[in-house]
């Protein structure tokens, strides 16, 4: 059997940049560091800190006052920000920064006088942060359809921005559609969506054009792991999501000559290594990488950490 690993995968910078942030804060201040939310969607890497002494809580008021407390990569709404302030928590902000681009960008377009619209998934992380650094009432959509549903005058002044993980293609649909009902509208194209997801995609649909069969590995709850499985079965190629090696379902492997893998940005390579040596105990195998992009792209980490 062959297994191909897909380039680039895994890893992106903000997700290095998060993780780096929480463990230099437990490295200066100990134990415990608390985290609001996952400090990124992945199970393997949330339990890795919680054993060096991370406390994560989805409200801040599991949070003694006064200790430090990390925001995660997906960013938080200003009422977050407030309470934190108010409670007096030192707080250390790991917000991923193409995900602050976007705040800054909604911020921009309402001081322009016009009505921001967020094509994002809802109830994710990063949306319910967005939507909350946005002043003024935002619209989320996700569809055509839902763009067909909004409450605007075609004469609408709009401005629209994106969750950072979605599907290229998805989003250039959406976009076609709220320009062909709204006359007045300015927005950043596909450009929000961050350049590890866009190269994750399109390393996958490399993948796909020799792969029987795709695993992708990541958590349920990664937004970007999940359009890479969604991508690989638009094309044609079964794909499935494994969060760890043990997900695997060797009735799928039954036939499949090429197996293609690869990762999300926020699962570790030693996943992607236990899927390997996984499909290794199966049958004998025979690995190689496509070419692909070597991204170098690095973050500055807050100065009270650097």
């Amino acid at each position: 059997m062959q297994v191909v690993l897909a380039q680039p995968r895994g890893f992106c910078a903000g997700v290095i940049r998060a993780i780096d942030i929480v463990e230099r804060a437990l490295e200066r201040h100990g134990a415990p560091v608390y985290v609001r939310h996952e400090i990124v969607h992945n199970q393997h890497v949330v339990e890795s800190l919680r054993a060096k002494g991370a406390r994560f809580v989805e409200d801040l008021a599991e949070v003694p006052a006064g200790s430090l407390t990390i925001f995660s990569a997906h960013g938080v709404s200003l009422a977050v920000e407030r309470e934190a302030e108010a409670r007096e928590l030192r707080v250390i902000d790991a917000t991923c920064p193409l995900v602050s681009k976007v705040h800054l960008e909604g911020k921009r377009y309402v001081a322009q006088g016009r009505t921001v619209i967020l094509i994002g998934h809802a109830g994710h992380a990063e949306v319910e942060g967005t939507l909350g650094q946005i002043p003024g009432h935002t619209y989320l959509v996700s569809s055509v359809d839902d763009v067909k549903a909004l409450p605007l005058a075609p004469d609408t002044p709009i401005a629209y921005v994106t969750q950072t993980t979605l599907s290229v293609d998805d989003t250039r649909c959406v976009i076609g559609a709220l320009k062909g009902r709204f006359a007045d509208i300015v927005g950043p194209e596909t450009k929000d969506i961050c350049y590890a997801t866009q190269n994750r995609q399109a390393a996958v649909r490399e993948l796909a054009k020799v792969a029987d069969l795709i695993l992708v590995v990541g958590s349920p709850n990664s937004s970007n792991s999940n359009r890479l499985r969604e991508i690989g079965e638009e094309l044609g190629v079964p794909s499935y999501l494994v969060p760890d090696e043990h997900a695997i379902n060797p009735a799928w492997l039954v036939g499949c000559g090429v197996v293609g893998v690869t990762a999300g940005a926020s699962a570790p390579e030693v996943l992607v290594d236990g899927v390997v040596a996984a499909l290794r105990r199966l049958a004998p195998i025979d690995l190689s990488t496509l070419p692909g992009i070597v991204e170098e792209v690095q973050f500055r980490l807050p100065e009270t950490l650097a």
